[in-house]
């Protein structure tokens, strides 16, 4: 590549000295392709390029991306870690030699062209290096989610083909060992953290895995990675199989550069340094996309957080890195909102006063700036100084430009808190089949919208009802190539004009904000033939009764709605959900006279202050239903809130529906089956009716 430009991050840098690097051509030759999908991992697909404009881009490979930002960049920190309380900083150029020579271990342990590297394990250096070395040495990166059965390992592990797996530790180590007999393509497995508790044939240490391929030529890797094409599958995503078995999504180089480079162009106008923590799955595309790919794009530095971020750790971290921009799913946000009420609940008079007054301040700007008006009302500036900014500062997003959220529904409640501590939360949407995003908000945005369009990207809205909810299609370089070795699944997401039918249901406002209305999979469908979607009703009733944690609506194929619900409680270490009552729900018990402080004497004693609150709550939320079939005629409290572990939620804490029915079928029955034979008039006060379950 000719003249080198000096990094935008590093504008103290010298010229970047002269490398040895192999230099790739940018006018990419692409593979020969006659369709825009494919389900073979060999096979590659034409590109939806437009003419011009937005979408137009010169497709590049992985590579490509990685020696330009290089080249851009190479002395500036690219990874930064913790070994034994030890920071550990990787700078670019030392980050791209440790993949080239992860990329020569791999071929020297025979992993074969277009076959799975398969990872399981946490966020680290390893996991970033692993999944591109793969992708340099031609293989398939695939993702593991660490919560998987030893099966469910199996499976992706199988589909994928996976010549190596590559595990984090013991724990993960043991579920690959209980399988590995039944992946015949399996030729090594590398542990990439601790030692190794036992000796076997083609097991390594992360240390013995990067020695391996010292002595493989360069001209070996080199010509491998001339080879590869921007229209050829380069990574496998695998669906968490909320819905059934996983799909393997097939992601081409293109499909990751061109989306990580237009998203970097939104995130990063000005060419600052960009910092990031990694901390969400790997194996979901959000956290991929962005940590990885978008990272790089912007020639940033990603912080690694520790494993049991998730458990409370996140905080010192983003204390440490003070990222420029952030990205929670829901739950993380609700998360940082219930400690900072309980915080609250605790502070003196004075103190609520002054932060309910600087919320309110906060609140009433945020929606004046965000509709444009950028009215400053009166006391902001000092509720900056005295509030705002020491929240951002106690949370280690004082220097965070973009907080953003996605992968599931997130309540407005929790949007308004947010922007009432100025700090807006911009959701984004999109999809494992669409690499990631497809609508975003960043320049401008709505609250409980997804924002709009990414530029060269199309929506569609297809059979719109009168209200103009229609299903959300998606045109443009972000949309897959295909499931692997799944063509029914593959032309069921496809159509023949090369449309991605997303399944939800969504709507555009006047200025064509997208507005995702509810999921067709998990629409309910009454056995009067009413289509309801859950979540509003769900969120409805959260914003009710703030105590609740999860709220899941029932009724598909049954005479009425009834809701399963759970009581916010303290999670242990583990992230397991306890019988304790977090501080906000012991705040109601004792502004309500309420002696207990376990979930277990809530629901044992059927606490009435407890179920009166819930029950109106669900009056209120029925007062605002548009029909009877609508309305929420039982409800059941349940012993235990849902969680990863326990199989109710995702590994992006997305809610597992058809599984939750499955473990709590004999609860629904009950509910279903005490109304058996019960008539009442529609109209009928449902205190009267007495509707919850004991």
């Amino acid at each position: 590549m000719a003249g080198k430009s000096k990094c935008p991050c590093c504008p103290n840098t010298e010229e970047p000295k002269a490398t040895v690097l192999t230099k790739t051509s940018l006018a990419t030759t692409l593979a020969p392709a006659d369709q825009l999908w494919s389900t073979r991992r060999d096979k590659a697909v034409r590109l939806r390029m437009e003419g011009s404009g937005p979408g137009s881009e010169t497709p590049i490979t992985i590579h490509q991306l990685f020696l330009e930002t290089v080249e851009k960049c190479e002395d500036h920190p690219a990874l930064i870690s913790k070994e034994n309380g030890q920071v550990v900083t990787l700078t670019w150029r030392q980050y791209y030699e440790q993949c080239r020579a992860a990329a020569k271990s791999f071929l020297k342990l025979g992993l074969k062209r277009y076959h799975g590297v398969g990872i399981l394990g946490f966020n680290s250096p390893e996991w970033f290096i692993a999944d591109i070395g793969c992708i340099l040495a031609g293989g398939l990166g695939a993702g593991i989610y660490t919560t998987n059965s030893p099966e469910a390992c199996q499976y992706v592990a199988a589909n994928c083909e996976a010549n190596v797996l590559v595990v984090e530790n013991q724990k993960q180590l043991q579920k690959i060992l209980q399988v590995k007999d039944q992946l015949p393509h399996l030729k090594a497995i590398v542990q990439y953290k601790g030692e190794l508790q036992q000796k076997a044939p083609n097991l390594y240490t992360w240390a013995e895995f990067m020695r391996l391929g010292e002595d493989v030529p360069n001209e070996q890797l080199d010509a491998v990675i001339s080879s590869l094409r921007a229209n050829e599958c380069c990574t496998l995503i695998y669906t968490s199989g909320t819905t059934g078995t996983p799909k393997g999504v097939m992601l081409s180089h293109d499909n990751m550069t061109w989306t990580a480079t237009t998203a970097a162009k939104l995130v990063s106008k000005s060419g600052d340094e960009e910092v990031l923590v990694s901390y969400l799955p790997l194996s979901h595309v959000a956290a991929q996309m962005i940590d990885i790919w978008v990272c790089m794009s912007l020639g940033g530095t990603t912080y690694f957080a520790d494993p049991d971020a998730l458990k409370g750790t996140l905080a010192n971290t983003l204390k440490e890195a003070r990222p420029t921009f952030f990205m929670g799913v829901p739950r993380v946000w609700e998360k940082m909102q219930e400690k900072m009420k309980a915080m609250g609940a605790k502070a003196s008079p004075m103190r609520k006063r002054v932060a309910d007054w600087a919320k309110s301040i906060g609140l009433q700007y945020n929606y004046s700036a965000m509709n444009g008006e950028n009215l400053v009302p009166w006391g902001f500036m000092l509720a900056n100084n005295l509030v705002f900014k020491k929240v951002r500062a106690a949370l280690g997003l004082d220097r965070c430009k973009l907080c953003f959220t996605g992968a599931a529904p997130i309540t407005k409640d929790t949007l308004e808190y947010f922007m009432s501590l100025n700090i807006p939360v911009m959701e984004l949407y999109g999809m494992s089949e669409s690499s990631g995003p497809h609508t975003v908000s960043i320049d401008e945005y709505r609250i409980t919208s997804c924002g709009k369009v990414m530029p060269g990207c199309k929506t569609k809205l297809e059979n719109p009802d009168a209200d103009g909810n229609g299903e959300i299609c998606f045109w443009g370089r972000h949309v897959f190539m295909g499931y692997l070795n799944m063509p029914d699944k593959t032309t069921e997401a496809l159509d023949e004009d090369g449309w991605l039918h997303s399944g939800d249901l969504g709507r555009h406002d006047e200025n064509d904000f997208l507005y995702i209305t509810g999921r067709i999979k998990e629409l309910i469908i009454t056995a009067g033939g009413e289509n309801i979607p859950p979540v509003p009703i769900e969120d409805a009733l959260k914003a009710e009764v703030p105590f609740l944690s999860n709220t899941m609506l029932l009724g598909d194929k049954l005479k009425f709605l009834s809701m399963l619900l759970t009581l916010k409680c303290v999670v242990d270490d583990n992230g397991d959900p306890t019988d304790e009552l977090t501080a906000e729900a012991l705040e109601f018990c004792r502004q309500n006279g309420i002696a207990a402080t376990k979930v277990s004497e809530i629901v044992a004693n059927k606490e009435p202050a407890v179920y009166k609150a819930i029950q109106e709550g669900i009056e209120r939320v029925n007062a605002r239903s548009t029909s009877n079939a609508q309305k929420v005629q039982k409800w059941v409290i349940l012993e235990r809130d849902f969680s990863i572990t326990g199989g109710e939620l995702g590994p992006t804490m997305k809610l597992r529906r058809p599984i939750v029915v499955k473990m709590y079928q004999d609860r629904i029955d009950e509910i279903y089956a005490a109304a058996s034979g019960e008539m009442w008039p529609d109209n009928m006060n449902l205190q009267a009716q007495k509707r919850f379950i004991m």
